[in-house]
């Protein structure tokens, strides 16, 4: 949720284009409204900003003024409508301080009150008090700029990354965070903040990260860090492996199809990322230690990332023979339930940066358990706070509707189950090439589902998918997809929960998609579809090559029973995303969603 791009540099270096290209690589985060505030090294300064996406904030930017230093941001309403008065940046009363913010601050009221009470604020949001609260400081007490930032800073409860200029100091960047992404990247005579590296990464591939409670002040040659009670803070930089072609779409309409078709690939490459030389899966030995010590695994994720961690559960009782617990963070976080003697926690996000999976890791750090977080992105906050993690390799994942992490969340928890039980159940390097070979089969036909779509989705208001066991687990996501980016009201069912209430919900022309992959449930889930059948349902069936019968729709390469979810998702990801283009919506940017959802 939410970007932000900042440039320091030369007199004259084009700041506007580097902070639109900026934005642009951040529009995968999900935001409703979009702005810029430039300055050149006299403070002669311009705000632009609007509702609306970046093309229309482009519109109106001046990209001939001479600028070295400059901000810009996309904003995701949290308090507030939508709106050109509520996007960022925002400035303070005499306009000689800007700011931009994502997260949340919880007392922004309490402040606004206290500290306030005479001033008129033009917007609805929570950081225009805090860039009232800064210019106060600096106005009445006299503090100094980053003085009174600081100050700020100690009184705030909640979240931020703030990035903030003041026009009598146009030569210098001041930066803070806690809880939300923010980095540095370090150029030649030149520095940038970002919240994700693609953001800049055509300027710089070097990077600092920033820690909780540390501020920053940048020039174009300098970069400060420190903490709130003045001690400086010494950090090495990383090299971002990010190549720059995986933010690029091709020749593909939408990011979504180009990472669906790029699953086979990422199997393969954590097959050889997890493998030593011998062909054997190379973990980490003290991680795995304190794996097989622990009598429950707890499971913490959000979305997609729970409804891998259902699966994860699977594949660790099946294959390690462990109890495991599979939790929403969401609810962990307050509510957490009674815990085992010896429990061992893995945190599933996408980003590493879910405010959700967050806000319980601390809770479970209180508590001083052992911890593991499964992340595509190396030194996200979750990966740098957690004990052990274990990398995606998936690449840049860009569309909001997740489809490969979601497979490749699925094979690292089958490695690491598999590495656990350290018997050899089952030869999963080969049964993994095979998924990835089958999930090949599926994206070959995807004229055939386009093809059900058009005919039984197109004009449908609502659908339902039906499954047993890890196929109930993949009916879930598939229905999320769908739900999320075409709007169709779309529900996952046990199918043998239909009798006990939903099968009510069946009437004339009714979607209803089973997967099924389980031979121990294939009859039972057969009968569930000639039950609905019976009501006037629209049925697709989607089964494995060796539960077939000639009135089914799909089939799927015959795969280990345990691995079926890696193809079976990848069929419900394709009629997610054929469903969307019938109704002409933008399959990348759904309404009211964004990528990294980086507040509570």
């Amino acid at each position: 949720m939410c970007g932000i791009v900042g440039f320091i540099g030369q007199a004259n270096c084009n700041v506007q284009e580097v902070l639109i290209k900026g934005l642009e690589k951040l529009e995968y985060r999900g935001y409703d409204s979009a702005g810029i505030f430039i300055s050149d090294q006299k403070g002669n300064a311009q705000l632009f900003k609007t509702q609306g996406p970046i093309a229309k904030l482009k519109e109106i930017v001046n990209f001939d003024s001479e600028a070295s230093v400059g901000i810009g941001h996309t904003r995701w309403a949290t308090h507030g409508a939508a709106s050109t008065e509520n996007a960022h940046p925002h400035q303070s009363n005499t306009r000689r301080f800007t700011l931009i913010h994502n997260g949340v601050i919880e007392n922004y009221q309490e402040l606004k009150v206290k500290y306030l009470p005479d001033i008129r604020l033009k917007s609805q949001t929570d950081t225009e008090v805090i860039v009232a609260l800064i210019e106060k400081f600096v106005l009445e007490d006299n503090m100094q700029t980053k003085d009174a930032f600081k100050k700020t800073l100690s009184l705030i409860h909640g979240s931020y990354a703030f990035a903030l200029m003041d026009i009598e100091n146009p030569q210098v960047l001041y930066a803070a965070k806690s809880k939300s992404p923010l980095l540095i990247g370090i150029g030649d005579d030149f520095n940038v903040i970002a919240s994700d590296a693609m953001a800049t990464i055509e300027a710089t591939n070097e990077y600092l990260e920033i820690e909780d409670g540390e501020i920053i002040t940048l020039t174009r040659e300098s970069v400060m860090l420190e903490r709130l009670d003045g001690s400086i803070v010494k950090r090495d930089s990383y090299q971002a492996e990010i190549d720059h072609n995986d933010l690029d779409k091709g020749t593909y309409p939408y990011y979504m199809i180009k990472e669906i078709d790029e699953q086979p690939a990422v199997i393969r490459r954590n097959i050889q990322a997890y493998q030593n030389e011998a062909g054997e899966w190379d973990l980490d030995l003290p991680m795995l230690e304190a794996i097989r010590k622990s009598d429950r695994l707890y499971i913490l994720a959000c979305g997609t990332s729970y409804h891998a961690g259902l699966i994860g559960k699977v594949l660790f009782e099946e294959l390690a023979g462990i109890a495991t617990e599979v939790h929403l963070a969401s609810e962990f976080a307050y509510h957490p339930p009674l815990l085992s003697e010896k429990p061992f926690f893995i945190f599933i996000s996408q980003s590493g940066e879910t405010a959700d999976s967050r806000q319980a890791l601390v809770k479970v750090k209180q508590l001083a358990y052992p911890t593991l977080t499964i992340t595509n992105v190396k030194g996200s906050t979750l990966s740098r706070e957690s004990d052990y993690t274990l990398l995606l390799n998936a690449g840049p994942e860009i569309a909001v509707a997740s489809t490969k992490a979601y497979t490749a969340q699925i094979t690292i928890l089958a490695i690491l189950a598999n590495r656990i039980a350290d018997n050899d159940k089952i030869d999963l390097g080969h049964e993994l090439s095979i998924s990835a070979h089958a999930i090949e089969s599926v994206l070959s036909q995807k004229e055939k589902l386009q093809t059900w779509v058009q005919s039984s989705l197109k004009k449908s208001r609502n659908a339902f998918y039906i499954g047993r066991y890890v196929d109930y687990y993949v009916a879930l996501e598939a229905a999320l997809k769908l739900k999320e980016i075409s709007y169709i009201q779309t529900e996952a069912f046990a199918s043998g929960e239909l009798k006990h209430g939903t099968i009510a919900l069946i009437e004339e022309g009714t979607p209803v998609i089973a997967i099924m992959t389980d031979e121990s449930t294939a009859a039972n889930t057969r009968g569930n579809i000639e039950e609905v059948k019976a009501r006037g349902a629209l049925n697709m069936v989607i089964s494995m090559k060796k539960l077939f019968k000639e009135q089914d729709d799909f089939v799927i390469e015959d795969v280990h029973a345990l691995l079926t979810p890696l193809v079976t998702a990848v069929v419900g990801q394709l009629i997610a995303y054929f469903a969307t283009l019938d109704r002409e919506l933008d399959v990348d940017k759904p309404r009211n969603l964004a990528k990294s959802v980086t507040v509570e």
